[in-house]
């Protein structure tokens, strides 16, 4: 048997198991939006913190993340997994309690709340375009590690992952994400763990690895001090580290979590996780610099490591890890992406929407949704940079309005919509007239500025709105930092 066939046999197997999982998580998703959408608001820690994690460590960093180091060193990867990282610690000691308290289903219920159905429908198509363009990247990765390990064509390999992903998350919802989740983070973690072990013994340890790097290899901060390349350096610490902080797969999870408590915990324990596991495709890709020079492709370097140093049964399994990486992030977009249109696009097109409605809504807008990311995954075959790219309108409309609605009580519909139309404005101009600057860090500037001098001026005009939960009760501005206790119950 030949080891193209060996590792398809074992992707299928891999695959197969995803399908069963979704199914049997699809007994809980059935009964309500709530159930499909947060997993009823029941997730205990140990589930809780490892979908983070999984939904965190996909496409970008296994693959986009390795081939970033393995051409860079450190300051390729700042976005990811230091940006993703640093973005979980933010989530987890800002936010997490107080939308805990909130008991929304998106994060756009809060913009509608706090600043109207306007500033709520512009959230909302970023945060669904967002999670396309993620999730595109993501099918990017899927595809890449296809044809490198089987010789299956990228193209087939995106629509085929991408039907899978489909199937399991239309019938299990946060559930069977969740599950599945849980078992691919074991996958990713064993897989990548045997692969670094093989291949530093292969190589002869990592004595004779060292010497032969650059000397800026582990460098993280610009050696130059050239304006626009430490604005380049700042956005890709913010990229990731501080416009995810709204990101719907996030707020998705604390939204899910048990209580308070264990949602602070599960984004802690998770930011430690994510940076631990991030790290070893990052040490690859900086190994394979040295002992495999030239690849064509550098985001190839984590399968063309596994070709090249593990026996075809192993490669078997270590794809399940890379597919694992690839297909929890994908789902998890998905997911999010789906929840946004039918909590709060499908109203504005239909009044009253029926729980029962919304339940099929969402999961019928999982796969055509998907059919669009398939789309922009078949026309723009980047994995790293797509990521990045997909957060930029994330970053420059919703992230001010976001973290100024939490934590400034002034904060009101003039200022929110003043600061995403000044922030948009400000990047598009960038991206036509000034490609070589970062368009989202200057829009991000821009729009903070505009936000503290117009919210101000307006409280008489347009008085700010209380924060409510689901319910309609007002929330008050307290007991926001995440400070539970770690260990013993709060």
């Amino acid at each position: 048997m030949s080891s193209e066939t060996i590792i398809f046999i074992g992707v299928i197997v891999y695959l197969a198991i995803m399908l069963l999982i979704g199914i049997l998580a699809s007994k809980r998703a059935n009964t309500s939006s709530s159930e499909f959408i947060v997993a009823g608001r029941n997730m205990p820690i140990w589930l809780c913190s490892t979908t983070i994690v999984a939904t965190w460590f996909g496409g970008g960093t296994m693959l986009g993340g390795a081939g970033a180091s393995y051409e860079q060193g450190l300051l390729g990867v700042i976005a990811d997994p230091f940006g993703g990282a640093l973005a979980l610690f933010l989530v987890g000691f800002f936010f997490v309690r107080i939308f805990r308290r909130l008991r929304l289903l998106t994060f756009i219920d809060f913009f509608e709340n706090r600043y109207g159905r306007t500033a709520a429908t512009i959230a909302a198509i970023g945060s669904i375009s967002s999670n396309i363009g993620w999730t595109g990247a993501l099918l990017v990765a899927f595809g890449f590690v296809f044809q490198t390990l089987t010789g299956v064509p990228v193209e087939l390999g995106i629509i085929g992952g991408a039907i899978v992903v489909f199937v399991y998350t239309s019938v299990g919802g946060m559930w069977a994400v969740a599950m599945t989740d849980f078992v691919q983070m074991i996958i990713i973690a064993l897989g990548l763990i045997c692969l670094l072990i093989v291949v530093l013994i292969d190589v002869g340890g990592w004595g004779n690895i060292g010497p032969h790097l650059p000397e800026d290899t582990f460098r993280m901060i610009p050696k130059e001090n050239n304006p626009s390349l430490w604005l380049n350096y700042f956005r890709a610490w913010l990229i990731f580290g501080l416009a995810d902080v709204s990101a719907q797969t996030l707020m998705q999870r604390a939204f899910s979590a048990r209580n308070e408590q264990v949602a602070q915990n599960s984004f802690y324990l998770a930011g430690f996780g994510h940076l631990s596991i991030g790290m070893i495709p990052v040490t690859l890709g900086i190994i394979a610099s040295v002992s495999m020079p030239g690849l064509v492709d550098p985001e190839t370097v984590i399968p063309e490591l596994a070709l090249a140093h593990l026996h075809p049964v192993a490669i078997a399994v270590f794809v399940g890890a890379l597919l694992a990486a690839i297909m929890s992030s994908a789902d998890s977009a998905l997911l999010a992406a789906a929840s946004v249109f039918s909590v709060n696009i499908l109203p504005l097109f239909k009044k009253n929407v029926a729980d029962r409605m919304r339940l099929w809504a969402t999961r019928i807008a999982i796969p055509v949704l998907g059919s669009v990311a398939v789309y922009v995954a078949l026309r723009v075959q980047v994995v790293y940079n797509l990521i990045l790219d997909a957060n930029s309108v994330i970053l420059v409309c919703v992230t001010i309005p976001f973290i100024v609605g939490v934590w400034w009580s002034k904060a009101n519909r003039s200022g929110a919509l003043a600061s995403m139309a000044m922030g948009f404005l400000v990047w598009f101009v960038a991206i036509v007239y000034a490609p070589d600057l970062p368009g989202d860090l200057l829009g991000l500037m821009v729009g903070l500025i505009t936000i503290l001098i117009v919210t101000p001026l307006t409280q008489k005009l347009d008085p700010p709105k209380p924060l409510l939960d689901s319910d309609g009760n007002e929330v008050e501005f307290k007991n926001r930092l995440g400070v539970l206790p770690l260990f013993r119950k709060a």
